[in-house]
């Protein structure tokens, strides 16, 4: 069997358990992101050295399987229990995220990405979590089902994601500050 089936050449694909929409549908949108979120956290893991990150990064990218799922599903969770985004996965990331934000000397303030490679790959994967983030959130304001996890795993999820640049560059003895002497301003949220 091929993967050119060619069902989508007319501008359409199926969703999970059955239906065809445009491939402009916001739920398509949406899923898509999140699978676009995958292949960028894998580059930054291809790139990475620390084996920690990697490790923890290539569990999420097999999660994100699970959060792509359940926004592909138009119907609802009771239907479809292997969709399923939880508290739990939730739990587990604000878990590492306190871990990793707890190490001494990490960065708490703005950074400037790229004076490390593997953690500016991190930080193209944060702002697509981000906008993956804004597309489940405009498929939901616009009437669609979708799970109210997905949104929290996201959200966590992306600040990971700026985390483990922030690590990277901790390891590698990177100052990756956006202000200095010459550039001050304001504090505001780290990972936007």
């Amino acid at each position: 069997m091929s993967i050119a089936t060619k069902h989508g050449d007319a501008g359409e694909t199926g969703l999970i358990g059955g239906g065809r929409v445009s491939k402009a549908d916001l739920r398509v949108e949406a899923y898509g992101t999140i699978d676009e979120l995958g292949s960028a956290m894998g580059f930054a893991r291809a790139v990475c050295e620390d084996e920690e990150v990697r490790e923890l990064s290539k569990a999420i990218q097999r999660e994100l399987f699970v959060v792509s799922g359940a926004v592909a599903n138009p119907s609802s969770e009771e239907a479809s229990p292997n969709t399923y985004v939880t508290p739990a996965m939730v739990e587990a990331l604000t878990a590492h995220v306190h871990r990793v934000e707890a190490t001494e000397h990490i960065l708490s303030d703005w950074s400037l990405p790229g004076d490390h490679a593997a953690a500016a790959a991190y930080d193209v994967a944060r702002t697509v979590c981000r906008r993956a983030e804004r597309c489940v959130v405009r498929l939901a304001d616009a009437g669609a089902e979708v799970s109210p996890h997905v949104v929290p795993y996201l959200n966590r999820l992306s600040d990971l994601l700026w985390l483990f640049g922030r690590l990277l560059e901790l390891r590698a003895g990177v100052n990756s500050r956006l202000r200095d002497e010459d550039h001050r301003g304001p504090r505001w949220s780290r990972a936007w």
